[in-house]
């Protein structure tokens, strides 16, 4: 990426110049639906079997039951269920809270000011929402009035988020607050002490790197430099993923 390009997105995050860096419990009783690897079916037996549907089918299912739930309480007062936006093969995923006002009006997870500032952190570091990367929350429903998620809604949920998941395969999972990095990670952990290193989320033992979420740093922008270096370090955990593949 051209230097003056990166330098005004990390404008629009807060960052003024280049820093060098001198860094709920997992739904142990939720099965997920058999894995299909990306553009293949399984050869099973018996017509509608979950088993025989494309990725695409399985996605346009997903998306059908989260806007019809009424798992928990939340699907009466939203608008609509919020599923996910980006590309469905990326190797990054982010994953933050849950709907806002406006998501729950427009249907898409991060939109206004919070989500303009997440777009500027993920182009900062070469990402896209609408190429290579994949957006979703724990919550498809917006809480009233914002609250933090209930443990109950949570696990409602969390079965739509861990399908997401196994039909993306990312590469890396990206935390964006402390609600989504303690559920994902089953801790109570604060979030200073689970940025700066790696963890791993899953069956498959995916990476999982945690930050700021945007609308925090809106209210606290001191600590966009930071994210900046969550930025740079999840970045680099992705580069050397990369690196690790390719020599495989």
């Amino acid at each position: 990426m051209p230097s003056a390009r990166r330098a005004q997105y990390l404008r629009t995050i807060g960052i003024d110049r280049w820093v060098r860096r001198t860094a709920f419990e997992e739904a142990a009783a939720v099965t997920l639906e058999s894995s299909v690897p990306a553009g293949e079916t399984a050869a099973r037996q018996g017509p509608g079997d979950p088993a025989q549907e494309t990725i695409e089918s399985r996605w346009r299912r997903l998306r059908a039951e989260v806007l019809e739930c009424t798992k928990c309480p939340l699907h009466q007062g939203r608008t609509q269920g919020v599923v996910g936006v980006g590309n469905q093969e990326a190797d990054w995923m982010v994953i933050g809270e849950a709907p806002g006002a406006e998501e729950d009006r427009r249907g898409e997870p991060f939109v206004g000011r919070a989500g303009q500032l997440l777009d500027a952190m993920l182009r900062s570091i070469g990402l896209n929402r609408d190429s290579n990367v994949y957006i979703a929350n724990i919550l498809k429903s917006r809480p009233p009035g914002n609250r933090d998620p209930r443990p109950e809604e949570v696990a409602a949920c969390l079965p739509y988020l861990l399908r997401q998941i196994e039909l993306v395969r990312p590469k890396l999972l990206l935390a964006v607050g402390r609600i989504a990095a303690q559920n994902l990670l089953s801790t109570d952990a604060p979030l200073m002490r689970l940025r700066g290193r790696v963890h791993h989320f899953g069956e498959r033992n995916t990476p999982l790197v945690v930050t700021y979420h945007p609308a925090y740093l809106l209210r606290s922008p001191a600590d966009k430099r930071k994210a900046w270096e969550d930025l740079k370090f999840a970045r680099s955990v992705m580069a050397d993923l990369s690196t690790d593949g390719e020599c495989s």
